[in-house]
């Protein structure tokens, strides 16, 4: 009994001591960064987007190495770019053109950056690609293009509508719209008229039937001045006028207009002259038109 538990202390003593095999994270978990570390990587490449703009910045106009450094700087703050386009995202604009449209501010704010004013980059860039942004959709995005006043007026009308509605319960009126907003009643009306012009449909859009089969253009339901209805004015004008006439007059009118008779043709069929056919026909011509003005 004492040698076997000797052995087992001597075994025990010779066998290498037994580790806790190390943690490992998923591989998700490690890809994104968690906790201070992944502020810390974010941190850090801000941090290098900064000092490449500053370094940027700190270089004369025909340095060399600006050029090298500004393509850097530009390529860091990308993402930062990204982001405030996707934030704009499904409003009847692609991302792809609201990213161009904030690289562009981007670039904007890294040429005109001044780290002398003791303002953040970020804090400095993040108003500037905002603006270039909301510039497109006021400049790009109408489709009938209007003064600025108009569109301006269109989001002041659109906000104080949405808040008058809930607070009224019901939509409101051009009236309301204008005390709210404290213009006069003429002003939101041209607002709304304008604000139409923000997206245009086009005449030849085909338009369903009852059934739900394609029917008409839209242009084809669009009311348009119809000739007809003065025509059938002046037709009714016209019997009490040939009435004032005399027999040979209306005989001379018929044979004219009706008949395309030449005047030749109508001083041989009547018996008179040329001449006097001429004077018969401009004075019955002239005393329609007294008659129909």
């Amino acid at each position: 009994m004492t040698a076997t538990i000797a052995q087992r202390t001597e075994i025990q003593r010779t066998e290498p001591p037994r580790t806790q095999p190390p943690r490992t994270q998923p591989a998700e978990t490690l890809r994104r960064g968690t906790g201070r570390t992944g502020r810390i990587r974010e941190n850090r490449g801000t941090d290098r987007g900064t000092d490449l703009v500053v370094a940027m910045a700190a270089l004369p106009a025909g340095h060399p190495e600006r050029a090298a450094l500004r393509a850097r700087a530009i390529e860091s703050w990308l993402p930062l770019a990204q982001h405030l386009a996707n934030r704009f995202g499904g409003r009847g604009e692609p991302v792809e053109d609201l990213f161009q449209t904030a690289s562009v501010g981007l670039i904007k704010a890294v040429d005109k950056y001044d780290p002398g004013r003791g303002v953040d980059f970020a804090a400095y860039a993040i108003p500037t690609v905002l603006g270039e942004i909301k510039r497109h959709f006021r400049d790009r995005t109408w489709d009938i293009r209007v003064p600025r006043r108009l569109q301006e007026l269109r989001l002041s009308l659109s906000e104080a509508s949405a808040d008058l509605q809930q607070r009224l319960g019901r939509s409101p009126t051009v009236r309301d719209l204008a005390d709210h907003l404290g213009i006069t009643e003429d002003e939101v009306i041209e607002g709304l008229e304008g604000a139409r012009a923000y997206n245009a449909v086009s005449l030849s859009t085909p338009t369903a039937d009852s059934d739900g089969e394609r029917g008409a253009e839209l242009g084809d339901l669009i009311g348009r001045a119809d000739d007809g209805y003065e025509l059938t004015e002046l037709r009714l004008a016209l019997g009490p006028a040939l009435a004032a006439l005399d027999d040979r007059e209306q005989r001379i009118l018929t044979l004219r207009f009706f008949g395309n008779m030449t005047q030749s043709q109508i001083a041989a069929e009547i018996g008179v002259s040329q001449m006097h056919v001429s004077r018969l026909l401009s004075r019955a011509l002239a005393r329609l038109r007294g008659q129909l003005a």
